[in-house]
């Protein structure tokens, strides 16, 4: 039988209180729950759930006083939400592990709602349930980074010197050994020729897309999300259509990196494969995982965020 954490909050510092029950609710699988005791009413602590994680959770009193509360708070299950993988990996770090491990496609996919995605993936909802399990024994230092609670400067900072850089310093390594297999190969295994140029037409537009973002859409985005400034809507590009241009352009990588996997076989090496042979393949799988990641961050969470920020009236914090 699974034991349902119990905080006592009596016992933690009061300017630490609501941050502590903030954490371990964040750390909840969806489904699960905690108990909290109190010797008060901690309704405030309902309200502030409520203003800063949404209708996420439950809230049911198990004692109402006089001397003693007792409260049970459940995240919600992933089913009492019509939410895509896209939202569901956003909010919960561990759910973007979990469908990365299984092959699930939240990024370019990430439209797709859960039901959906897991039929389309060939996942049941026990091999999900089996994978997030292991993902909740994570050491708390294993666990993903929490991306979602970044503002967009940072986490465009970070997509920037992370991700755009990985592009740039690997995408000449990948694209040189992929033509150099390919010319001493391609007569035993002549897809090595179409592999090399997919693997071309993929960071050709890569490149041009970095440039995009970097010189027009990540300013943009910055500007808007400065509520300071008055000059967004006079001087700056249309966000929604660059934001459908850009996720146009990762579903378009995301294709080519499908018809990658098609014409190697899901990277499988023949027989006495040279080293070279085998480091591409090594390579474009490490290039493939840090896009998804990357185009998920973009999708997923930055471009949400961009947008709702642009809805509110100009000047106005959020």
């Amino acid at each position: 039988m699974e034991t349902i954490p119990a905080i006592n909050v009596t016992l933690i510092e009061p300017r630490l209180r609501h941050a502590t029950i903030f954490k371990h609710f964040d750390e909840l699988l969806p489904g699960r729950e905690l108990i909290i005791f109190n010797d008060h009413d901690p309704k405030p602590l309902y309200y502030q759930l409520l203003g800063e994680r949404g209708d996420t959770f439950t809230w049911k009193y198990l004692q109402e006083g006089p001397e003693n509360w007792q409260v049970k708070i459940a995240k919600r299950a992933m089913e009492d939400k019509e939410e895509t993988v896209g939202q569901i990996a956003s909010k919960d770090i561990r759910m973007a592990d979990a469908f990365r491990k299984l092959g699930i496609d939240f990024c370019c996919g990430g439209k797709r709602k859960l039901k959906d995605a897991l039929r389309h993936a060939g996942v049941t909802p026990e091999q999900l349930e089996e994978t997030l399990i292991a993902a909740a024994t994570l050491p708390a230092a294993q666990q993903p980074l929490n991306f979602a609670a970044w503002q967009p400067g940072f986490l465009i900072d970070y997509i920037v010197n992370v991700h755009h850089r990985y592009i740039l310093e690997n995408g000449p390594i990948i694209e040189g050994l992929a033509s150099k297999v390919a010319s001493r190969h391609a007569d035993r295994h002549p897809e090595l020729l179409a592999l090399s140029e997919q693997v071309q037409q993929l960071l050709s537009d890569l490149y041009s897309h970095l440039e995009k973002e970097e010189g027009i859409v990540f300013p943009a985005i910055k500007q808007i999300a400065n509520t300071a400034s008055n000059e967004y809507a006079q001087d700056a590009p249309d966000l929604n259509l660059v934001v459908w241009l850009m996720e146009a352009e990762h579903a378009s990588a995301g294709d080519d990196l499908k018809r990658i996997r098609e014409i190697s076989s899901n990277y499988h090496l023949p027989q006495g494969a040279c080293n070279s042979y085998t480091y591409l393949f090594e390579k474009l799988k490490e290039f493939e995982n840090d896009l998804f990641n990357h185009i998920h961050l973009e999708n997923n969470i930055l471009f949400p965020k961009a947008l709702e920020i642009g809805r509110q009236p100009q000047g106005q914090a959020v």
